[in-house]
């Protein structure tokens, strides 16, 4: 097909009615097809995912929570219609009462990862519909889309696989057409279905993953990923006052950054763009008119300079075999085998002759206490907890320096490229 151009819009960036209008003079300002993936309005996810472990919890709604959520979009609408003149209330009450019926209705002695799907994803249908209500005021032409409808998944709620080949038909026999009556789509992050149409999720922050996902199907020219920041950077602004900006990165460095923790990119972005060479941009969308970064298949660059990643909340878990025989392959296969079974992403391990060690993201207490329930039937298990995994991509001497950490450090690995640390805070 013709060109079309793939932008997604983060909870930042769609947070205020004052930004959704900032969103809107950006698409405006642009002369081209495009498709728009947006995600829910600022911290809309965690409300809803309040209201739900409320109510798994204590079996009653958290009529306050549920309450703050709608207020806060009511607020945005009512802002951006002053005179009133939408039908947007009565859509708001009738989706939280949908919410509400949904929770009241579902056996919660079933699958928890399922109802949290079908409860969370009601973040990205209010604040896209909202949004496309405010573009059809301004004369914004364009057709909202649900991506439930588009990207296929298999059925693991929570974190869903896109089935490729499903959701490229679909893509090409529906979104095409469209494209060529209309110069805009609107659509939702972060959002799927089954193949028996129930509502799943991409894991958290998938949005980024849903517009490469689009621009895969719809062999796109670019994405662009809008933040508020400039760029990609070497560290994050909240932990050094002098970040840099890289102004182009290849794809293999930026999936090495995800990957370690960068939050700018979800780790799954950038694969499904470099099997087709479509460059991602990363823009400020305070700034819309800076370059940013480009991300694509560059190969004659100046050598890139060391990037700073902090995971905080790190779990530091520590095995021994309670005989006292070595950590052999055995072992370690029955231990990964573990992880895999709670979905835990191990950040970084390290073994010995007697011991095995691996640091990971926080997980609940729960879930925890049955991981070294089922462990400590063969092990002894030691851990400790909100810790800070620091990881120096393109590392020197000087920036490991720069960190100031020589008697806080746990752990420490170094390769060619990459150096970790697990450190006290």
């Amino acid at each position: 097909m013709n060109e079309v151009f793939v932008e997604k819009f983060g909870g930042a960036s769609v947070n205020s009615s004052e930004a959704i209008k900032n969103v809107a003079s950006i698409i405006l300002s642009q002369n081209k097809k495009r498709l728009i993936v947006v995600s829910a309005m600022g911290k809309t996810t965690n409300q809803l995912e309040k209201v739900l472990n409320s109510f798994v919890e204590n079996k009653i709604i958290d009529k306050s929570s549920i309450e703050e959520s709608k207020n806060y979009h009511k607020t945005i609408i009512n802002n951006l219609f002053p005179n009133n003149e939408n039908c947007l209330d009565s859509f708001l009450d009738n989706t939280y009462k949908e919410i509400e019926n949904k929770l009241l209705n579902y056996n919660i002695d079933k699958d928890y990862d399922k109802l949290y799907d079908s409860i969370v994803s009601y973040g990205e249908i209010i604040g896209t519909t909202i949004i496309s209500k405010y573009f059809d005021s301004i004369g914004l032409s364009h057709k909202f889309v649900l991506a439930s409808d588009f990207i296929k998944t298999n059925s693991s709620f929570r974190r869903a696989k896109v089935l490729w080949k499903e959701t490229e038909e679909v893509i090409h026999k529906t979104i095409e057409p469209i494209l060529k009556s209309t110069d805009t789509i609107i659509t939702q992050g972060f959002i799927g279905s089954s193949l028996s149409n129930e509502t799943t999720t991409l894991g958290r922050e998938g949005s980024d993953f849903s517009a490469a996902v689009f621009a895969y199907c719809l062999n796109a020219n670019s994405v662009t990923i809008w933040k508020d920041v400039p760029g990609l950077l070497n560290a994050d602004p909240k932990y050094f006052q002098d970040t840099m900006k890289f102004e182009q990165v290849p794809y293999s460095e930026a999936i090495e950054l995800s990957y370690y923790g960068a939050s700018i990119i979800h780790p799954k972005t950038i694969k499904p763009l470099e099997n087709k060479s479509i460059p991602l941009y990363v823009k400020s969308f305070i700034s819309p008119k800076e370059e940013g970064t480009k991300i694509d298949c560059c190969s004659n660059t100046k050598p890139l300079m060391p990037s700073y990643i902090f995971k905080d909340n790190q779990t530091l878990l520590s095995i021994f075999p309670k005989d006292f025989s070595f950590v052999v392959e055995e072992n370690l296969s029955n231990i990964f085998a573990l992880f895999a079974k709670y979905g835990i992403k191990i950040n970084l391990m390290q073994n010995s002759a007697l011991s095995y060690s691996v640091c990971f993201d926080q997980i609940k207490e729960e879930l925890l206490k049955k991981l070294i329930d089922e462990l400590s039937s063969a092990y002894s298990v030691k851990y400790n907890n909100s810790l800070r995994l620091i990881t120096i991509r393109r590392y020197t001497e000087e920036a490991i320096n720069n960190l100031f950490i020589g008697d806080k450090i746990i752990i420490e690995q170094r390769s060619r490229l990459t150096a970790q640390f697990l450190v006290k805070l």
